[in-house]
């Protein structure tokens, strides 16, 4: 009997690679492809292996981004929005930080082509494609994908932006509840990132404003809200009323490269004190003049509770 399912096993296996000889065959011969290009448009996510795991319920894909309760997710969707120095290869990045990131924020074409780097990280699916503008057709934020979508490319959430107070705020919002009304029949959790209005608005980004952004984000049905630190915050004390006030997890976002470490170190100790769930920091990591070891540095803080101090003095520690 073991004989025969080790021969069925086989039949199956050459099954599976004559199909892929045809498609590749097939994709390479149509418009002149060369080979290695017909290989990424052929890569489907379920023949890379983020499909092969057995389903995931809404709970099941948060955990993947959550290590006991927090999380440090690496975005790397800029590449839509504005030059990305430092993110050219955006797979080479992942292999750099990989040990010390539980998730990724991407957008469709680099999840597409990720493969078996992501294997064991969260996947957030970027939903829309984002910009500073606050005026004229497309400003602000443009939905593009959806909760089947994300499915489709192995992704465990999707990530969209809120913009309260900003001129087509209706639109925007309208936006977001097809993503959340779509998310209850698929079971991918939502993350939104609200930021009050707009993007790169920071003298808006204060207490009052973020507390009302966050407490909106969650009573449309986000399931985790990011957002900007408080311009305005004196103390932890300020963030934790925020928190407080958020019945869904807060994580941190980093915005534009500070270029100081102790004061990214230290606003995150501050977020984490104050009760945040985790950080999503794209720019200060992925344009540090050394990602590895700034992504182990904030992990230190987020997972491990050490001080900013601490995970400044791990900073200068060589990453094995």
């Amino acid at each position: 009997m073991a004989a025969n399912d080790d021969l069925l096993g086989e039949f199956v296996v050459i099954g599976i690679a004559i199909r892929l000889g045809f498609a590749l065959r097939a994709v390479t011969n149509w418009q002149g492809f060369s080979s290695q290009q017909a290989q990424f448009l052929i890569a489907s996510p379920r023949l890379r292996g983020h499909e092969l795991r057995l389903p995931m319920n809404r709970q099941e894909n948060l955990e993947t981004f959550f290590r006991d309760g927090k999380t440090v997710i690496l975005p790397i969707d800029h590449g839509c929005v504005i030059p990305v120095p430092g993110l050219e290869n955006p797979f080479a990045m992942v292999e750099k930080v990989n040990e010390f990131v539980d998730g990724y924020v991407m957008n469709l074409g680099v999840a597409l082509r990720a493969g078996d780097i992501l294997a064991g990280k969260g996947i957030c699916l970027r939903a829309d494609v984002y910009n500073t503008r606050t005026e004229g057709h497309g400003a602000g934020s443009i939905g593009m994908w959806d909760c089947e979508d994300a499915e489709m490319v192995g992704a465990n959430a999707v990530m969209s932006m809120l913009y309260p107070g900003i001129a087509y705020e209706n639109i925007n919002l309208q936006e977001n509840a097809e993503l959340i009304r779509g998310s209850m029949d698929t079971d991918i959790p939502v993350i939104i990132e609200a930021l009050p209005y707009g993007l790169g608005v920071k003298d808006k980004y204060t207490c009052e404003n973020i507390k009302f952004a966050t407490r909106l984000a969650a009573e449309i049905g986000a399931d985790v809200v990011k957002t900007p630190y408080p311009v305005d915050a004196k103390s932890p004390d300020d963030f934790r009323r925020i928190v407080e006030n958020c019945f869904v997890p807060i994580i941190i976002l980093g915005g534009p490269a500070m270029n100081d470490d102790t004061d990214l170190l230290k606003t995150v100790e501050d977020a984490m004190e104050a009760g945040a769930a985790g950080i999503a920091i794209g720019r200060n990591v992925w344009q540090h003049k050394n990602p590895a070891a700034i992504a182990r540095s904030l992990a230190a803080i987020v997972h491990e509770d050490a001080s900013a101090l601490e995970a400044l003095a791990l900073l200068k520690e060589p990453v094995r």
